[in-house]
């Protein structure tokens, strides 16, 4: 037969078995909830930095950490065995020029322009719009015929938020420009709908103020948001375009959506021409 006394000692094990299992049970509850506000966290930091850092088109003493808008640390990089889909660069060097100011303006307003990169992925064809942006026009058609452009290779792929190839710049570093600076032109034209710059636009980067454009350009290949803050002056073919997405395929080499493109993209000859 139990006694009380026992009795008593039986209630208070099973009490303390019970506030052990609860103890136990809110432990492991609470452990659940912080892996999951841990992992939403995570998301959202990632995402903040990949947004931080994507999507600042700029050039001629671009600040490197914002660099056509570096890689996210977070991010994995890309595979480095990815294949390159274009041809080796034409022999030759990049030259380097320098000028104090604007080209005067020698070309015609009213007629048709159409520019030609001969690049290692293959030939993008560009109609001008010289009416709409003519000391841009004007500017391209006088480096092109210096050779500014030959052998350069374009230096950034973003593939995160916006979707554009960058080039322009002959030392390669997304900070070179010719030494002058353009005025801003054409940014209400009929084609930015929204803020949005459509896939085959060719644009002029910028360092993010007023009137700040050199040399350095961007192709869209996809729609992409953007302030319309760019010069629009041109739009590419439709080969041209097969040509961009050939490179966009081949991603970029940080993994984080912008970065140097994995495809080796030089132009080798770049030609303006009156049409």
């Amino acid at each position: 037969m139990v006694t009380q006394e026992q009795r008593k000692r039986q209630l208070a094990r099973e009490k303390f078995l019970r506030q052990q299992q609860r103890r136990t049970s809110a432990r492991r509850k609470a452990r659940v909830r912080n892996s999951v506000i841990a992992s939403v966290l995570g998301v959202i930091l990632i995402g903040s930095l990949a947004l931080y850092t994507t999507g600042v088109l700029k050039d001629d003493g671009d600040d490197k950490a914002n660099a056509s808008a570096s890689a996210s640390p977070s991010a994995e990089p890309s595979p480095s065995a990815a294949k390159d889909p274009c041809e080796k660069p034409a022999a030759g060097k990049v030259k380097t020029q320098s000028w104090k100011k604007e080209p005067a303006l020698t070309i015609d307003k009213s007629a048709k322009y159409t520019m030609k990169l001969a690049t290692t992925c293959g030939d993008i064809d560009i109609a001008l719009k010289t009416s709409a942006a003519p000391h841009t026009v004007n500017s391209f058609d006088f480096l092109a015929n210096k050779g500014y452009f030959d052998h350069t290779k374009c230096h950034r792929l973003t593939t995160n938020n916006i979707y554009v190839l960058q080039c322009g710049d002959p030392t390669g570093s997304g900070s070179g420009g010719p030494g002058y600076t353009l005025p801003d032109e054409n940014l209400k034209d009929k084609s930015l709908k929204d803020n949005v710059y459509p896939a085959g636009t060719i644009a002029m980067a910028n360092t993010g103020q007023a009137h700040t454009g050199g040399s350095q350009f961007f192709l869209v290949f996809q729609d992409s948001q953007l302030p319309p803050s760019y010069t629009p002056f041109g739009t590419v073919s439709e080969s041209g375009m097969t040509v961009l997405k050939k490179i966009a395929a081949a991603g970029e080499s940080t993994g984080a959506g912008d970065g140097a493109p994995n495809a080796t993209v030089v132009i080798n000859k770049a030609t303006v021409k009156k049409s």
